[in-house]
C-alpha cells in the first residue's frame, strides 16, 4: 500500500543532505525546540531545508509515523534520522553531532 506522505519524506530526505522537519520555518520557528535545533544548526554554518509541518496536518502526522518519534522538531542527515531537539542539543555538545556531518560528509564551519 503506498503511502503518498511517507513518499514525499522520502523524497525530500533523498533530495537534501540536510532536512529539519520542524514548526514553523528556519527564519521564523514556531516552537522553542525547533528555534533550538535551527540555532545549532545555523550556528555551525550548516546548509539545511527547513519543512514546516504545521501548514500540513498530513504530513504533521506522517512525519511522526515515518520515524517512530512522537515529537517535532526531527532532524535527517543523508536520509538517516538523527533525532530531536535534546538529542542534536547534545550530540553538539558532545561534538558527536559534528563528528556525524563530517562522517556523512557533511559541510561545517568548526565552531
Amino acid at each position: 500500500m503506498s503511502n503518498p506522505v511517507f513518499e514525499r519524506i522520502q523524497q525530500d530526505i533523498q533530495d537534501n543532505d540536510v532536512v529539519l522537519y520542524m514548526k514553523g520555518t528556519p527564519v521564523f520557528p514556531q516552537c522553542g525546540f525547533s528555534a533550538a535545533v535551527v540555532q545549532v544548526l545555523s550556528h555551525m554554518g550548516v546548509k539545511f531545508k527547513g519543512i514546516d509541518i504545521l501548514v500540513d496536518p498530513a504530513l504533521r502526522q506522517g512525519i511522526k509515523d515515518f520515524s517512530q518519534w512522537p515529537t517535532i522538531p526531527q532532524l535527517y542527515v543523508k536520509g538517516e534520522f538523527v533525532g530531536g531537539c535534546d538529542i542534536v542539543r547534545d550530540m553538539y555538545e558532545t561534538g558527536e553531532l559534528q563528528t556525524l556531518l563530517k562522517d556523512k560528509g557533511i559541510a561545517y564551519e568548526a565552531a
